[in-house]
């Protein structure tokens, strides 16, 4: 068994509590001077000293485990590109500052992107453009965010809306009736599918329109989001507020709806039931799409969200992305880190699904870290329905940890233990630390370019002290 050194979140844990190290040690049946060693990272916590503290603070074993960092890390090298470039910091700096004090680490990270966005602005306002005085994130990076925070898991949401499942009787291939009756026995809301929008909601006449073009499952889901909003409206303003976006601008607005939307895929799709099935599908997920009549995204993006204490599912990564790479949705459970520079692994096996849609295609991909994932991706296509009406075709991408894949029916006939099966892929071309890549598409960040008019490679951008193969 591994030890356990914890020595921040442990100190973190007992300043939070503003407790002495004397009355933390006396909680704990232990000296002043073995906590002080603790919190130095000198000595690891023992097992009882860790039940001790589970017990008398409430908080989940995994607390104190050893988390993944490579995220942060990978947040730090991007927002800090300019100062590893010049060698101010070096990237076992990054690491080692992510690991002991990681909220230190969140402070710089903000301050990092602070400075990155008063760099463009400055750089605007030189060319004569205007500079508009935005928060430092557009208001749905900021909602992505609020969820990346939290492991795309809202636990207070997820219990109510699993409440009031039960207490509706939601059900598979009941959904939309118990929806119906819910609305309109307590709220006097009827629905009709006359909309030429997917939904709107007239609050005057209580009348709920939906498109006669959606599924069944998205009327369920439209319908269940619109119930959360009415129902559990305070509680979102609740959720909100904790983050400060202020109330009526479009950040909070849209974290209303967020948090709404996730209300309404753990209604229609309760925790408990949902879990179990997909622990006993080995998260197949057309097979859990069949069973609960629900799309292949939605039942992807709930299948991200499996994050309860003492219930968890598998951690995911969830993404969307379109065929020129613009990724419209991206949510994680992992520590998979996704690219805020613009830009993704064009090796990537999300790109591949475009190829064969509707067929899912797996991949075990390695990140430069040694990190290694299973994605599945598959192309989804959405049609207003008319002739020559554009459609909208997405790459749907669920991954997890290697070490999770055996739960997977995927990961079936997979050789899960041969690193060198692993396509290398990396977070995107200007951030990739792999010098070798024949796909990439800009010049490796902080690194000087090789440049001999008597020589080519098959590496785009050979860099001095890796050569690369030549022609």
């Amino acid at each position: 068994m591994s030890k356990t050194y914890a020595g921040a979140r442990l100190r973190r844990l007992r300043e939070e509590r503003r407790m002495t190290q004397a009355d933390l040690a006396r909680v704990l049946a232990i000296s002043p001077s073995y906590l002080n060693q603790m919190e130095h990272d000198s000595r690891p916590l023992t097992v009882p000293v860790l039940l001790r503290l589970t017990e008398a603070f409430g908080v989940d074993p995994g607390f104190f485990s050893e988390r993944d960092t490579s995220r942060l890390v990978a947040d730090l090298r991007e927002a800090l590109a300019n100062e590893v470039a010049e060698a101010r910091v070096s990237p076992s700096d990054l690491a080692e500052l992510a690991t002991r004090m990681p909220a230190v680490a969140s402070v710089l990270l903000d301050l990092g992107r602070r400075s990155q966005l008063l760099a463009e602005r400055l750089a605007d306002a030189a060319d004569g453009r205007d500079v508009a005085a935005d928060s430092p994130r557009s208001p749905h990076e900021e909602i992505r965010e609020f969820f990346y925070r939290r492991q795309n898991y809202l636990h207070d949401t997820d219990l109510a809306a699993e409440g009031l499942a039960a207490e509706i009787g939601i059900r598979p291939g009941d959904v939309i009736r118990a929806l119906t009756r819910r609305l309109a026995e307590r709220h006097g809301i009827r629905t009709a599918t006359d909309s030429d929008r997917l939904h709107h909601y007239d609050a005057t006449a209580r009348v709920l329109h939906l498109s006669n073009r959606l599924r069944p499952g998205q009327q369920a889901f439209r319908m269940a989001t619109q119930l959360a909003l009415i129902e559990y409206g305070a509680e979102l303003d609740r959720l909100a507020a904790e983050e400060d976006f202020p109330p009526g601008s479009p950040v909070h607005g849209l974290a209303r709806i967020g948090i709404a939307n996730h209300f309404a895929g753990a209604l229609i799709l309760p925790y408990r039931a949902f879990h179990a099935a997909a622990e006993e599908f080995r998260y197949d997920i057309e097979r859990l799409t069949d069973h609960f009549g629900i799309g292949y995204e939605t039942v992807c993006h709930r299948l991200s969200t499996l994050q309860r204490p003492r219930l968890r599912g598998v951690p995911f990564s969830f993404v969307r992305v379109d065929r020129a790479g613009n990724m419209s949705k991206r949510q994680s459970a992992t520590g998979f880190h996704f690219s805020r520079a613009g830009g993704t692994c064009p090796l990537w096996n999300v790109y591949e699904a475009f190829a064969a849609p509707g067929r899912i295609h797996v991949q075990v991909a390695a990140m430069p870290d040694g990190q290694r994932y299973l994605w599945t991706a598959r192309a989804v296509t959405r049609h207003r329905g008319g002739w020559g009406e554009p459609g909208k075709t997405f790459a749907i991408g669920l991954g997890c940890e290697i070490r999770h894949a055996s739960r997977l029916v995927y990961a079936d006939g997979l050789d899960l233990d041969n690193t060198a099966a692993a396509t290398p892929i990396g977070m995107g071309c200007r951030l990739c630390e792999r010098l070798d890549c024949p796909q990439r598409a800009v010049p490796p960040l902080g690194r000087a370019l090789a440049v001999d008019e008597n020589s080519s490679t098959f590496v785009p951008y050979p860099v001095t002290g890796n050569p690369g193969p030549t022609t």
